[in-house]
C-alpha cells in the first residue's frame, strides 16, 4: 500500500482490523439519503443516479461504506475480515 495515496486520511483509526459485511446499500437513518466510500468518496444510495452504488462493505453498524474498487486495494493493510456475499 502506498502511503501517499490520495484516498488516506486516518480511516486505520476506525476501520482497521474490522469485519466488514458485503451488503446492498440501505441508509444508516432514514434521514439520510446518502453515504460515500470512506476512501474515495463514492456515492452510495439506494436511488440511481451517474457513478451511484448500491452495494459495498459496510461496518456491522453500517455507518462506514468502502467501495468494492477501495476495498480490493485495501483489504490487506487493514486486515479486514469479511462476512456476506462476496466474502
Amino acid at each position: 500500500m502506498d502511503q501517499n495515496d490520495w484516498r488516506l486520511g486516518g480511516q486505520d483509526r476506525y476501520l482497521k482490523g474490522v469485519t466488514l459485511f458485503r451488503r446492498a446499500y440501505s441508509r444508516y437513518r432514514e434521514s439520510w439519503d446518502h453515504d460515500h466510500c470512506a476512501f474515495c468518496w463514492t456515492k452510495f444510495m439506494v436511488e440511481d443516479g451517474p457513478g451511484v452504488l448500491h452495494e459495498g462493505y459496510c461496518t456491522e453498524d453500517g455507518y462506514h461504506w468502502v467501495c468494492g474498487t477501495c476495498f480490493a486495494d485495501f483489504r490487506a493493510a487493514f486486515e479486514w475480515r469479511v462476512r456476506g456475499a462476496g466474502a
